[in-house]
């Protein structure tokens, strides 16, 4: 065993084939997805054109497909022009204006319906408004709003004239905003009083005022949205409320037609030195992806209603909110606040409500709600679901079940979708009407995207279920272009090893004997015990399958004999137990996992845990969790946690 590849055990055998039901009414059938995947391997290049003419509208078609001559800063389409709200909202009118385009509901209860050809008025007409305010082609503005229809109309607006958006989460902090702004040299902010959330109000506008007074220079104007009409300070000369921004703009606005390498957004992601990265995607491309994967891997319908449950501050709510299942003609589905407001059926009330078929969230979520029981999903008519989907994070296979059996009621294929910020769109993910399912697999990258295993010297790794680098071999439409302002850290960050040959996508994996991908964890999470590399993902989905166990999350601690020593966080079915140690359960586990794994693999320490530190949008944040097993002081900002006092009932504090 060489010591630089990463060691798997954990083998899951169970598959799923799509029924019949699903596969005879599915967009992608064997056939076709026999001849995409030859056509992609015979003509790279030329695959990558025929999809950019048959899913995207061009001003100007395209002659140039690829230039790779200054790799790796590649260009896709370069000499053809579109303009992605145009995409989104105008080609559709013809045959769609009548057709709900968002279904909306607050967290209160509120709902909106809103057609195509309302969603093309209100963008038209806030663009107009922000070419009144001076924003032109190219102007970074920062949108930093809840989960409300504003936040797409905002984004759709900066589209349809040609400025760069920068979508903030609205659960980053007000110095978090600022970098952002500042690093973006934004001329406008587009915010809102507030948002509902956990039944409180969260305070955007404040936020936005303690970010421009510690210093935002480039700011013009600050637009606010009217959404919990509290009272809230509005600066003269600077803020405008948004009913008072498009007072007296006409519903018409030209789209302004862009190359398509024009930077469609930046959206910032948080690197290792401390300073957010403005990951860099641009127009066509990006829209390729984003169509193209809602259509191929949620096989999206004209009758199926869309929801991903995440906020438009993430990728995933950019590709598969605010861009994907517009291009693609869909009615999408937005809610505003927590999934367990007013009590924790909140997400299945919606679903059976709006008649939700197509569900797409994160394994957390899962977990989270796996922990509550069956017979809560149980008292909700769930039938309109005929697709579901996770992202975010590999799911372990109990959760996988759990969401087979008692949400998809086990006649639901599921897409297991692996893909980053970086690359914009789904990279590997099953096919929902051709590609057998795994309980934890991403299964098979999708036709036109070259992924690859390899080990430490950039060797494909032939051999079944051994763990390496996870990279993409060739350059696709939806990839990153560049870090906004840093050309030198994007090539130092995505093409450090194998002489820049391979996107390094930072997260082990390994593949077993039927050719499926299976996530292990990122690279930097990778446990080095008594000499062997093992995946955190492994750990802990041992832990999970245990019939106690709701949730785990592994980090490293240094060990003076074994390198490292495995620690482990584990919330539990049911109550945690007093002064979280249960001395006989955490031999259980310890245990159970050197059956499941070796005994390499066990625990040194088990903490129990009423929750995990979670951001809104569901992701571990693991460092914190690295800091506490450490017995390091948390000097990082944890403004983006559901739960701040999670962490005191961690340390032991509470």
């Amino acid at each position: 065993m060489s010591s630089n590849n990463i060691d798997s055990a954990l083998i899951e055998n169970r598959q799923f084939p799509p029924a019949s039901e699903f596969t005879d009414r599915a967009r992608i059938k064997q056939a076709d997805f026999d001849r995409l995947h030859q056509q992609a391997s015979d003509d790279y290049v030329g695959f990558w054109a025929e999809q950019a003419r048959s899913m995207l509208d061009w001003q100007t078609p395209f002659n140039d497909v690829l230039d790779d001559s200054k790799a790796p800063h590649f260009k896709w389409f370069a000499d053809g022009t579109l303009n992605v709200s145009y995409n989104c909202l105008d080609r559709h009118l013809a045959s769609k204006a009548d057709k709900t385009a968002i279904i909306f509901e607050g967290e209160k209860g509120d709902t909106r319906h809103i057609t195509y050809q309302q969603l093309t008025d209100e963008v038209s007409q806030f663009a107009n408004a922000l070419k009144a305010k001076g924003i032109e082609k190219g102007d970074r503005v920062v949108i930093y709003m809840p989960m409300i229809p504003e936040a797409v109309v905002a984004m759709q607006a900066c589209a349809r004239i040609g400025a760069i958006h920068s979508v903030v989460f609205g659960g980053f902090s007000a110095e978090s905003l600022r970098d952002r702004i500042n690093d973006a040299s934004a001329k406008m902010l587009i915010t809102a009083d507030g948002g509902n959330r956990g039944g409180k109000i969260v305070e955007l506008k404040s936020a936005c005022d303690k970010a421009m007074a510690g210093g935002c220079p480039s700011i013009e104007h600050v637009i606010v949205c009217q959404r919990t009409q509290h009272d809230i300070p509005m600066q003269e000369g600077r803020d405008t409320w948004w009913h008072d921004a498009i007072k007296g703009q006409s519903s018409e606005c030209a789209p302004v037609w862009v190359e398509s390498e024009h930077p469609l957004f930046l959206l910032y992601t948080s690197g290792s030195t401390g300073k957010p990265k403005g990951i860099q995607h641009a127009s066509g491309g990006y829209l390729l992806g984003a169509v193209m994967t809602n259509l191929w891997v949620f096989d999206l319908q004209d009758n199926d209603i869309f929801w991903c449950t995440a906020d438009v501050g993430w990728i995933t709510g950019h590709t598969y909110v605010a861009y994907g299942p517009l291009a693609a003609g869909g009615t999408l589905l937005m809610y505003e606040g927590a999934p367990t407001v007013p009590d924790a059926g909140r997400f299945w009330r919606i679903c059976e409500t709006h008649r939700v078929s197509i569900f797409y969230t994160a394994p957390t979520a899962i977990r989270a709600l796996m922990k509550l029981g069956d017979d809560l999903p149980n008292n909700y008519d769930l039938s309109s679901i005929r697709l579901l989907g996770t992202v975010g994070e590999p799911i372990n296979p109990e959760a996988w079940m759990w969401y087979h059996k008692v949400i998809g009621r086990e006649h639901c294929p599921i897409v297991d979708t692996w893909w980053q910020t970086e690359t914009g769109a789904n990279m590997i993910a099953p096919l929902p009407g051709v590609i057998a399912t795994k309980p934890g697999s991403c299964t098979i990258p999708l036709p036109g995207i070259a992924a690859d295993v390899v080990d430490e010297n950039g060797n494909s790794i032939t051999e079944a279920n051994k763990g390496g680098y996870l990279v993409i071999t060739k350059p696709f439409p939806s990839m990153l272009r560049t870090i906004w302002g840093d050309d030198q850290r994007y090539v130092e960050t995505y093409w450090p090893k194998f002489d820049g040959k391979y996107y390094l996508a930072g997260d082990s994996a390994r593949r077993d004997a039927d050719g499926y991908f299976w996530i292990m964890g990122r690279i930097d999470d990778v446990l080095n015990v008594s000499g062997h590399r093992l995946g955190t993902m492994e750990v802990e989905s041992a832990l999970v399958a245990h019939e106690r166990v709701a949730e785990a999350a592994v980090v490293g601690r240094p060990d003076d004999i074994k390198g490292e020593a495995i620690f482990a966080y584990v919330v539990l079915r049911g109550t945690r137990p007093p002064d979280g140690i249960d001395e006989e359960l955490t031999k259980e586990l310890r245990n159970w996992v050197g059956e499941q794994i070796g005994p390499i693999a066990k625990p040194d320490n088990i903490r129990y845990a009423d929750n995990l530190p979670k951001t809104r949008s569901g992701k571990i944040m693991r460092r914190l969790l690295r800091n506490i097993a450490c017995g390091e002081d948390i000097t990082s900002d944890t403004s983006t946690l559901e739960n701040e006092d999670i962490l005191l009932q961690l340390q032991g504090k509470s």
